[in-house]
């Protein structure tokens, strides 16, 4: 009997051992953490039902340890810069909160609570264009580009290198040659073929980051995304929502799948916050920092006729509380007429989902659309294994058919918009980086509600009886991926 027979016959009588160990610290580490219970018993499934395996997925991707302790402290370095402001802006500050409550009152409450949260500051001296699909945001955003004429500062999760990537890299490549500072950032994970390529664009003159880097010794930088779309031109020009550089993002397109999403156009002193935020990513990931001084903060020239109060919802993996949810919940809960959602992925967390159940009853028509079929199964099933208490209490669930649903908006009574990066699900609100656009504004909203009306002409209404009859396999399905949710 050779070595190896010798060593495989070993390992045949005693691996429940070596199993039984790695499992049991894996069960420990796990409870130690302290997390949210559903987390905690969704990885000790994963575990038990997929033995070695699960616990290669958990130390790979679910420990939090040391990410979220690395987290929290660059959050607190975040609070710290914008402390040293914050004092000096609570003139501005205060005038702006004004400016609020001239609109509606029963909505200002969430500038509030992101000014004490020192989130983020409200401004009013704005104008913001509506977007729908990437073929109206990237025929504005290439002539916007061209215009530049001090600074260009992108950050985005997926930024592909196809046909718009190599025009809007293109258009950068040839600013650099003219001086103008281009910084661009973008996630590994939902960018890795273009993150291969940052050699060659740095020697064309962009400085470029990757944010957290991938790689087989830190695979677990891959469960925390940055998920961020943001664009800043000059000081006064942003942009961000959730259309991400790429063709498919435009209609029509190779991929034969309409994508439906929603951006924003800012011209105005609210870029100021997208520039701070964009800055202190930069500042944490790069050696090459910027001083963030009158350059890239300048003073906006343009005094718009009409005042447009808005503000932004940020959140992080080191942010306690999650301010974006936080926000959202503020105001769905501010509701007194109508709340219509748009999200691809609809996984809420229990605050979230109560904030909803309750506006629901006390009376607010709220609407929920969904894509008809999802990018992913199991996320899709998830999400549809949600629906069921919220269709008996009278919640109106439309599934688009016409393509896919990637925007994430939210309006409330006419009024209040959300427009940003943030899905509905318990990824975006508690791990990914994320930010919201809050706009307080009748004309952007009154734009939100009449294509949500356009959507819901080639969507099905989705109700109780139609979840009741789906395929019982498909239920019990549904009812496994939910389980995993807090994990998805």
């Amino acid at each position: 009997m050779d070595h190896i027979q010798i060593i495989w016959e070993f390992v045949k009588e005693w691996y429940w051992i070596p199993l039984t160990l790695i499992n049991t610290t894996a069960f420990i580490t796990i409870l130690v953490e302290n997390g949210k219970p559903e987390k905690t018993i969704a990885w000790l499934m994963v575990i038990v039902f997929l033995p070695f395996f699960g616990v290669g997925l958990y130390y790979f991707f679910g420990q939090k340890f040391q990410k979220e302790k690395y987290f929290k402290k660059l959050d607190n370095r975040y609070k710290v810069k914008l402390e040293e402001r914050w004092n000096d802006l609570k003139p501005f500050i205060s005038n702006e909160i004004k400016l609020t409550e001239t609109y509606d009152d029963h909505l200002n409450d969430v500038f509030e609570y992101l000014v004490h949260t020192q989130t983020s500051i409200p401004t009013s001296n704005n104008s913001v264009e509506l977007l729908i699909n990437g073929e109206e945001k990237f025929a504005l955003l290439l002539e916007d580009l061209k215009k530049a004429k001090h600074h260009i500062h992108i950050e985005y999760y997926i930024f592909d290198e196809d046909e718009i990537g190599s025009q809007i890299l293109a258009i950068l490549v040839d600013k650099a040659k003219h001086g103008i500072e281009i910084r661009l950032i973008i996630d590994d994970f939902g960018s890795s073929p273009f993150a291969k390529r940052k050699a060659h664009y740095e020697n064309l003159g962009i400085q470029f980051e990757i944010f957290l880097p991938v790689r087989f010794s830190s695979l677990a930088n891959s469960n925390y995304r940055n998920h961020r779309k943001i664009i800043v031109i000059d000081g006064f020009i942003g942009y961000v929502g959730g259309i991400n550089v790429s063709d498919k993002y435009i209609n029509p397109n190779k991929f034969n799948l309409y994508w439906r999403d929603t951006a924003i156009r800012i011209h105005g002193d609210a870029t100021k916050m997208l520039q701070a935020q964009f800055w202190l990513h930069w500042q944490s990931i790069s050696v090459n920092s910027f001083t963030l001084n009158y350059k890239y903060l300048p003073e906006m020239q343009t005094v718009f006729e009409k005042k447009l109060p808005m503000t932004f919802a940020f959140s992080s993996p080191g942010n306690t509380p999650p301010y974006v949810m936080e926000s959202m919940i503020l105001s769905i809960s501010a509701a007194q007429k109508s709340i219509q959602l748009c999200t691809p992925y609809f996984i809420p967390t229990d605050s979230f989902k109560t904030a909803l159940l309750i506006a629901v009853s006390k009376g607010v028509d709220v609407s929920l659309m969904l894509p008809s079929k999802g990018d992913s199964s199991v996320v899709q099933a998830a999400s549809l294994s949600f629906l069921k208490p919220f269709m008996e209490r009278g919640m109106n669930v439309f599934l688009y058919e016409k393509g896919f649903m990637h925007a994430k908006t939210i309006c409330i009574d006419g009024l209040l918009s959300y427009i940003g990066t943030t899905n509905l699900d318990s990824r975006s609100f508690l791990i990914n980086f994320e930010l919201s656009a809050v706009v307080l504004d009748e004309n952007i909203a009154q734009q939100l509600t009449h294509q949500f009306e356009k959507d819901v002409l080639v969507s099905k209404l989705f109700t109780a009886h139609l979840w009741k009859n789906e395929k019982w396999y498909y239920k019990a399905f549904a009812s496994i991926c939910r389980l995993l949710a807090p994990l998805l």
